[in-house]
């Protein structure tokens, strides 16, 4: 299996205009449920954070399972390297991730972890153009740049060491790998899959590293207001967000939805305002309408294909690629 980034337009994909607009619908409303995590993150900063996490993923495990087993669906099992796929998605956006923002917290202001997530839209644009030795387009490139841009206006800049830049771009590698390992797997397994294995692999790993670092007796130690947080991780940050967001991969490609992450700084904006915050000042704004823009940017790229470049691709054989070019989150 191989990390190829194509997006399915109204030429290719069988769902056609209606089909991209769900995807952007779902990719933003995922993102958004990212960006709540600043509801509870107050909450929850002197938990043992690991086996915080570890109780998050098992409850979210449960919940997929009963939501796959009541809808009626039925996940294939994973095979051969899809094993390998799906254990690289649980290391890097759910276990290494979350590492990674704890030990980036000791060393750098949250507003420079916030700025390295912000770059994700143009990696996510460039990485499955070097893997296929393809050029990326330009459209879709200047897109990703302007997002991450408004996102970082949003964020702002903060303090940091050599040791805050070295994990902050670990959770930026981490926050890319979540969406571009899970690209391979996806076709098959669909967005349930992915997300029903990659979260109890982590729930296994968080386990075991929240017994090395919080103690075997951590969870015994978890406050009622602990548990609610993580109740509220597990449904709506972790259920909700992957199922949308995968879902928004497979019909848009991972390098146009990788252009909502952008949303993510935003909607946490809205939402601490929501919660009682100072109202944001002009450069969140600005960002905000910065970030608008890369993303209409980026979706509003294949309206200008040539009717050359469209008749070729509807005499193609018709078949859905998943794309990568990108929260746990």
């Amino acid at each position: 299996m191989t990390i190829t980034d194509r997006r399915p337009d109204a030429t290719t994909d069988p769902h056609g205009p209606r089909g991209t607009a769900l995807g952007a619908g779902l990719a933003a409303a995922g993102m958004c449920c990212v960006g709540s995590l600043v509801a509870v993150s107050g909450t929850i900063v002197d938990a043992p954070v690991f086996t915080l996490q570890a109780f998050r993923y098992a409850v979210a495990t449960v919940l997929l399972a009963a939501v796959v087993r009541i809808s009626g669906r039925r996940i294939p099992r994973p095979r051969g390297t899809e094993w390998l796929w799906l254990g690289a998605v649980a290391a890097s956006g759910l276990v290494l991730f979350n590492v990674g923002v704890v030990r980036a917290s000791a060393h750098a202001e949250p507003a420079v972890i916030g700025v390295a997530v912000a770059a994700v839209p143009v990696l996510l644009a460039l990485v499955p153009c070097l893997a296929t030795r393809s050029r990326p387009a330009p459209g879709l490139l200047v897109g990703a740049a302007v997002v991450t841009i408004g996102a970082v206006l949003v964020e702002g800049a903060g303090r940091t060491d050599a040791a805050g830049v070295g994990w902050a771009l670990l959770v930026l590698a981490c926050e890319a790998g979540f969406t571009l390992f899970a690209v391979p797997v996806l076709g098959r397994l669909g967005a349930y899959g992915v997300s029903l294995h990659s979260v109890w692999m982590a729930t296994l790993a968080l386990a075991v590293i929240g017994v090395a670092s919080d103690g075997p007796a951590a969870a015994l130690h978890l406050r009622p207001q602990d548990l609610v947080a993580a109740l509220y991780l597990a449904i709506v940050v972790t259920v909700l967000a992957f199922l949308m967001w995968y879902t928004a991969v497979g019909r848009l490609g991972a390098g146009v939805a990788g252009l909502f992450t952008g949303v993510v700084p935003v909607s946490a904006s809205v939402i601490g305002v929501a919660l009682g915050s100072a109202m944001p000042g002009p450069l969140v704004w600005l960002g905000s309408a910065v970030v608008a823009a890369g993303v209409a940017l980026g979706l509003g790229l294949p309206g200008r294909r040539t009717r050359r470049e469209a008749s070729s691709a509807s005499a193609a054989p018709q078949r859905r690629e998943y794309v990568a070019s990108e929260t746990p989150v």
